[in-house]
């Protein structure tokens, strides 16, 4: 048992080192005079609590938004306001990270004519399933209610995120097609909001049994099965849980094949080829595809986790330029809507 509990508290450990690095480089980065906002034509509206009442800081988000009176770079057809809306979810396992880690994110969709909308939320272990779901449903209903005072046009929107941030983001999605049970997914439900499109990079679609990954593919080191094995206990843990786990194994629900009472929207999956959790990008395609959604997966030769995240790479440029291209097609500029 001793072994046992020092075994968890040397995993946990672990996560709070690596959760400081990245917000280390995070604020170095930031001091780069390239990651200023006003050097793209946008303005950031910081911590801005989206739970009433709460002093948490994982109850806050940001606001990325194009610089009033400033045509955004690169995509100067989106003109002023109203501008469309991205819904964004950092990832991290569940466990590290934070909206403030995530914040080349936002900048990247708001110098391309967004509203970004980028979120942080209570982390695992401490917060298990549901909890970082309930706070993204929290966070999606108070952007929803409160956009068109940032200048977002709440009939425009997209949804996206990352690695675990994927998993939530498509949680959302099927919270916002499906009606559910959970009272989380009923706050989400109730915003009658149909997303134009969803875009879950390099996404752990389904946390439960992620020694699946390790089984169809013995060549994954034994340090990537461990990190996943820590993933699903942080997220998940022992149970027994408050609901099922239909919006912790998304591709698992979608693949039953039950039609939503609200249309899926279109999905953009980007993911490289040397990520372990392609497997499941894979199959979320596949299952989207059988219920009649369009769902389009781009590969990214020799590519890692969350690759797209170094926006200094040619490779990570390429797949934000295909980003673009597949919202160009499924967001309409505002004399389109």
């Amino acid at each position: 048992m001793l072994s046992k509990l020092g075994a968890e508290a040397r995993r946990y450990a672990g996560s709070f080192v690596v959760d400081g690095f990245f917000n280390g480089a995070s604020r170095i980065a930031r001091l780069h005079p390239r990651a200023r906002p006003e050097r793209h034509a946008v303005e950031v509206l910081p911590d801005l609590p989206y739970v009433e009442g709460s002093s948490a800081r994982e109850h806050l988000l940001d606001v990325w938004r194009p610089a009033p009176g400033a045509a955004p770079r690169g995509d100067t057809r989106r003109g002023g306001p109203p501008w469309p809306i991205v819904f964004y979810v950092h990832g991290g396992g569940f466990r590290i990270l934070s909206k403030d880690t995530h914040w080349v994110m936002a900048l990247g969709f708001a110098r391309r004519g967004f509203v970004a909308f980028n979120v942080s939320y209570r982390l695992a272990p401490r917060h298990r399933f549901p909890t970082p779901l309930e706070d993204v449903c929290a966070a999606f209903g108070w952007v929803v209610k409160n956009a068109a005072r940032f200048g977002g046009d709440p009939s425009r929107v997209v949804l996206a995120g990352e690695s675990a941030g994927a998993n939530l983001v498509t949680s959302l999605a099927l919270a916002l097609a499906y009606e559910r049970p959970e009272p989380f997914a009923k706050l989400a439900w109730d915003t009658g909001v149909v997303p134009r499109a969803v875009v879950p990079a390099c996404g752990v679609f389904q946390v439960s049994d992620l020694a699946r990954l390790k089984r169809r593919k013995p060549k994954i080191s034994s340090f990537i099965a461990d990190r996943l094995a820590e993933v699903e206990r942080a997220y998940l843990g022992p149970g027994p849980w408050p609901c099922s786990l239909d919006l912790a194994d998304p591709v698992v629900t979608l693949e039953r094949g039950e039609h939503p009472t609200r249309p899926l929207s279109p999905y953009f999956l980007p993911v490289g080829t040397k990520d372990p959790l392609l497997p499941d990008t894979r199959r979320l395609g596949e299952a989207l595809r059988a219920l009649g959604v369009e769902a389009t997966e781009r590969y990214y030769p020799g590519e890692l986790h969350a690759f797209h995240a170094f926006v200094m790479r040619d490779v990570a440029r390429r797949c934000w330029a295909d980003t673009f291209a597949f919202l160009d097609r499924h967001v309409p500029a505002r004399d389109e809507a």
